[in-house]
């Protein structure tokens, strides 16, 4: 987000720039900076951070943003956050306010360690090894992604601040370039807004999740806002008419207490309309009722359960629905009683009852600990410890894979959580969808490696058994027992399948050793020596690659004395030697395109917009008018996805260095592939109604259709020719239009 202005056009610049006036904005901020301070700050602290406010005031002098404000605007607005939002005390603001001078200006290490000390010193070192991992124009990669990891286990601050400095880049991401939007809203989507959420800031993940959502589906964001404008006065009345009885009540028994209606972010909602196949209008929980109680520490649990009593004795509850965050706090911190009870009007409505205590650590999780150390804030603090340990624990043996380490770290990390007990009472949190042979690791390596079954609640259970809440689980042992290649489709958690593939590696190094003895007789045996230049040169002949996979396959008989005359005649050969081929230069873009679809001027590609072949990805069905981008593959040249692909945000995040900007031209019409999905009630002739209205469509053909019903209901598939999205759009409300029709949308299938 930074410019640095060259000194050319830096007077030029002046010229047009109210300077007194933005040295006074600057005060203003800082002084604002200072009131959001939540914890009490002596005088001491308040100068230790005008010192630093000072430095870095100094250090970005002549640096703007791209929106043409101070450089400085930004420091100030992530210390701001860190300040109110996260709540982190002197060195975490002075961090915040330094995090970019490091690497952006002549200001050292050293400098900053002599103005404020070793602890500041490693924080910003920490940010500054991670911004070339995390900034707006590189993806995340495997090493780096542990980079980052690493920092964070060392001292928290560092993803905090992080978190802080991504949340501000997407509050002004408008004045990015589209593309860079795109990568910056997918990387934030995929890492930073689930390690928000890990860290129990919901506040951050939930304005981190929509931000996300504005820029990678646009559309859909826009419309849900505008849906919940113009519901709020209804959803207004509704929450009055529910908290009414309960506050008269509640306030008869002597409890103070705040209650109000809380949104359901956009994110979530958007999320429930694409995987629940719902309508905006069918989700019931548009909002949750929060109760927060104000009672003493060693009164919280019994009188949330009081108020739990009180609000099941007006409104009917759902059984299913109770969830007890109380008893058993997620491990980041969050605790909280829900529960869905049937509100008037025959509406269900989720209330959530929680007291200030646990309101504040929901909302800004880990941080706020500080505030409640004498009330349980150690034992918290420790499950956080707990937590940054199972981060260094994963990254000892990473996957040599970088994309199943990002997920394996993901999936385990970010996931629901489920408890398990051991046979002694002991209880154990492991991800939803773990297995016996996970939790076997979970207990100890070698438990792990020589666990032949288990017993779950006294019943003898399978490996792959998937445990549930509140299971009681013993591992049964064999010292003979070693793992197996199919125990890797048996463990979802990175621990266990880092585990099981280093002890496969050992025992393919073992067959490996056998094997390389195994070659070199053959060798010998075709007058062959066995040196470190033939064994390559063989593994490039067979193409394998590496001397140990060679001998893997020798031991296993895979590698046979024809092999080896083959490869004698071709050493021998030196014709043989064009079989090689020689190492040409790095593929230029336009040299890995493949064409399928024959030369087409509809689409420009990359910085330059330049015309280049292109295939349309199968898994979104982009077509004129979408919002796109390209992705530049190994073997099929450039793939074109919609934005808001359901693979987009992986892509963009783990190879943004493939993506490549594609925007359509309208110079052509070209007709396009696309389906509609239809919902609605059965009546007579409603098929017919149907193809009219896609008929009577200018230079419309229609290439399949197939209708199914069920119960009185129709669901049905049309695959149709379209020009572009805006053509699209005008037939699908048309057929919304049809009488008995009740819902319309647009499908990827082919």
């Amino acid at each position: 987000m930074v410019k640095v202005i060259p000194s050319s056009d830096y007077l030029a610049l002046f010229m047009q720039i109210d300077l007194e006036a933005e040295r006074k904005e600057i005060l203003k901020r800082y002084r604002a900076l200072i009131k959001a301070c939540k914890r009490q700050l002596t005088e001491a602290d308040k100068k230790t951070i005008r010192k630093a406010f000072d430095v870095a005031v100094e250090s970005h002098k002549h640096m703007r943003r791209k929106s043409g404000e101070p450089y400085i605007y930004h420091p100030i607005a992530v210390a701001h956050i860190c300040a109110e939002e996260i709540g982190l005390g002197t060195t975490g603001i002075v961090c915040a306010l330094l995090h970019d001078t490091v690497e952006d200006t002549d200001l050292t290490l050293e400098d900053v360690k002599g103005l404020f000390g070793e602890k500041v010193s490693k924080i910003i070192d920490g940010l500054t090894k991670i911004s070339g991992v995390v900034d707006n124009s590189s993806s995340i990669q495997a090493e780096n992604f542990r980079k980052v990891l690493l920092t964070m286990s060392e001292d928290i601050r560092v993803i905090l601040i992080k978190l802080a400095d991504r949340l501000h880049n997407m509050r002004t991401l408008e004045h990015m370039k589209r593309d860079k939007q795109m990568k910056i809203a997918s990387e934030t989507l995929f890492l930073y807004a689930p390690l928000a959420h890990r860290l129990g800031l919901n506040v951050l993940k939930m304005e981190l999740e929509d931000l996300g959502l504005k820029y990678t589906d646009t559309e859909s964001y826009n419309d849900i806002a505008a849906r919940l404008k113009e519901t709020e006065p209804e959803r207004k009345k509704f929450i009055a008419k529910f908290i009414e009885p309960l506050q008269e009540i509640l306030s008869e028994q002597g409890f103070s207490f705040k209650m109000y209606g809380r949104p359901k972010s956009i994110f979530s909602i958007n999320n429930k309309i694409k995987y629940k196949h719902v309508l905006f209008e069918e989700i019931y929980d548009l909002f949750a009722i929060r109760i927060i109680i104000d009672t003493p520490f060693e009164l919280e649990k019994s009188d949330c359960w009081k108020v739990y009593s009180i609000i099941t004795d007006f409104y009917h509850p759902s059984p299913e629905r109770l969830r007890d965050w109380i008893s058993t706090p997620k491990s980041n911190g969050y605790e909280s009683l829900h529960t869905t009870v049937m509100g008037p009007e025959g509406k269900w409505v989720e209330v959530q009852i929680r007291t200030v205590r646990m309101d504040e650590i929901a909302e800004n999780g880990f941080a706020a600990h500080w505030k409640y150390k004498d009330t349980g804030g150690m034992d918290r603090e420790s499950k956080l410890e707990a937590w940054l340990f199972k981060v260094k624990e994963m990254l000892e043996n990473p996957d040599p894979n970088a994309l199943e380490f990002i997920d394996d770290f993901k999936l385990n990390l970010f996931s629901d959580e489920l408890f398990v007990f051991t046979p002694k009472g002991d209880m154990k949190t492991l991800p939803v969808g773990s297995t016996a042979l996970d939790f076997a690791f979970d207990i100890h390596t070698k438990v792990g490696e020589h666990c032949i079954g288990a017993k779950v609640n006294h019943k003898l259970v399978q490996l792959n058994y998937e445990l549930k809440s509140g299971d009681q689980v013993e591992i049964l042992t064999s010292s003979k027992q070693t793992p197996k290649e199919d125990w890797l489709s048996y463990v979802i958690t990175a621990k266990a399948k880092s585990k099981i593939k280093n002890c496969l590696k050992d025992q393919r190094k073992k067959v490996a050793e056998e094997g390389k003895e195994i070659l070199e007789r053959k060798f010998y045996k075709n007058k062959l020596d066995f040196t470190l230049q033939n064994v390559n040169e063989f593994c490039n002949f067979l193409h394998i690659s590496s001397s140990q996979e060679l001998f893997y396959r020798a031991a296993l008989g895979n590698v046979d004395l024809k092999e080896i005359k083959a490869f004698v005649r071709h050493k021998e050969n030196p014709l043989s030697d064009a079989k090689k081929g020689k190492k040409s230069d790095a593929p230029k873009l336009e040299q890995l395109v493949t064409n399928a679809r024959g030369s087409s001027d509809l689409l420009v590609i990359g910085d330059d917009m330049q015309k280049l072949d292109y295939n349309l990805s199968p898994c979104c069905n982009p077509i004129p008018g979408d919002d796109v981008f390209g992705f530049v593959t190994i073997s099929e040249g450039i793939k074109i996805h919609r934005v808001n692909c359901p693979n987009a945000v992986k892509l963009l995040s783990n190879y943004a260095y493939r993506v490549v900007k594609a925007k359509w031209m309208n110079d052509q019409l070209i007709s396009f592939l696309a389906g509609i999905k239809i919902y609605g009630t059965d009546e007579i002739g409603i098929v017919n109604n149907i193809t009219k209205v896609i008929s009577s469509e200018n230079n419309v053909n229609m290439r399949s259709i197939s209708f199914d019903t069920d119960g009185g209901v129709f669901e049905g598939t049309i695959m149709i020719y379209v020009h572009d999205t805006k053509h699209l759009n005008h037939m699908i409300n048309n057929l919304k239009k049809v009488k008995g029709v009740t819902k319309v949308e647009r499908t990827e299938d082919k």
